[in-house]
Order: structure tokens, then sequence, then C-alpha cells
């Protein structure tokens, strides 16, 4: 009963991926949910069916890593209303999809961790990205929200918000850029330490923030190269 048994959604690939390995490290039970598998996070019925399973064949969820999400490039004016759409049912509806599903047995136990991936697009103004930061923020107000509605079921809620990653899909867009290497080389400045955040090292930050020795709930925990901290600026 020492193994956790742990759910990942968007495992298919770049953070999840690395997150569903770093649990496994662990020797947990991890259990990965994607669309490409046959769980939309956007479709409440799929997110009951999937815990529905899960709990028939484990008993609980000790750990829910709210990780599935897309997102978007356009400002407020070229943005459609099915970006809007499309991007916040899989950023914010899905992580309540999920969250709902999962947290009555959570209840139960008194126990158990959810950890949200966010974004530093959350809480600094970034060129491009107005749908994806709208989500994004929502994303961070409803950690808190969950966090201070679960504090009395023994249940923390926190969320990681890297920087710029060095993902999948921040290659698929330098690689569709005129100058890919210009577009990379303008993401690493960005960052005040001068380089990316990797998939490995927010799936280390998420298994810190599950861990049930980490003190902790309501949290937005940085992984923005210092972003948001610091202004390098010379006089």
């Amino acid at each position: 009963m020492s193994r956790r048994v742990v759910v990942v959604t968007g495992s298919a690939g770049g953070i999840g991926t690395a997150i569903y390995k770093r649990f496994a490290r662990e020797d947990d039970v991890v259990i990965g949910l994607d669309k490409v598998d046959g769980c939309d996070v956007t479709i409440a019925a799929d997110c009951e069916r999937a815990v529905e399973q899960i709990l028939a064949t484990h008993g609980r969820i000790d750990v829910l890593c709210n990780n599935a999400g897309i997102a978007s490039v356009g400002d407020v004016v070229t943005s459609t209303p099915d970006d809007w759409q499309r991007v916040f049912e899989v950023n914010v509806f899905g992580v309540a999809n999920m969250s709902r599903a999962a947290l009555p047995a959570m209840r139960v136990a008194g126990s158990g961790a959810i950890v949200n991936t966010c974004s530093v697009a959350a809480s600094v103004g970034l060129v491009e990205r107005a749908v994806y930061s709208a989500s994004k923020g929502a994303v961070l107000a409803l950690t808190k929200a969950m966090a201070a509605d679960e504090a009395q079921h023994g249940i923390r809620v926190n969320c990681v918000s890297p920087g710029t990653v060095a993902s999948p899909w921040v290659e698929r867009l330098a690689a569709a850029a005129p100058d890919p290497s210009a577009v990379m080389e303008a993401l690493r400045r960005r960052q005040p330490l001068g380089r990316l955040v990797s998939c490995d090292e927010v799936a280390e930050a998420v298994a810190y923030l599950a861990s049930p020795t980490t003190f902790t709930s309501g949290a937005d925990f940085l992984l923005d190269g210092g972003i948001t901290g610091m202004r390098l600026v010379t006089s």
C-alpha cells in the first residue's frame, strides 16, 4: 500500500511523458490518460469513466496531475471565438472535469494531492498569447480556489508554472517560422537565465508538489527562469 496511485493527463508527449516517467521511477502505479488513448478531458463522461476504471482496479487515487493542455498564438483581435472555446475546453474545463471525477474518492480517503500544469503566462503579459494566457490565468485562480475548498478534506492543490519549455510544441512553432534559429534564440533570451526549461525539470517540480512531505497548498511553483522576478537592466 506504500505505492501511490498517480493519474497523469496529457501523458502522450512533452511534459506529460516526463511526469509519467518521473513517478514511474518512484515505483508508483502511474496511469496515463490522453486523447490519443481515448480519454478526452473536455468530455466529462470520459473523465468519469476513466476514474471509475482506476478506482475499480486500484481502489484509490493518491495524486492527480492535471497536465493536459493546448496552446494558441495570437492577440485578442486575431484570435477567433473557436480559438477561445477550444483552448478553454482543454486547459480549464479539462482540469475541472478530471478534478470533479477524482475528488470524491480523495475526500473519502481524507488525503491526496492535485498538481495542475499552469504557466508563467498566467502572471506576466506575453506577446501573441492572449487566449493561452487567459486560460492559464483561470487555471491559477482555480488552483487557489480548489486548495481552499479541499483543505478541510486533507487534499493539497498546487500548480507549477514553467516559462518557455523545450517541448515538441515549441519546436514545431519555431520550425514553422521563416528563421527557426532566430525564434529559438529569442525564446531563450526571454528567460533571464538564458535557456528554456526542460520537460524533466517541470516533472521534478510536479513530483515535489505531489510529495506527501511537501507542506504547501494553493501555491504557484514558478519555473520561469527569472521572468517574473528579475529585470536585467544596466545603466
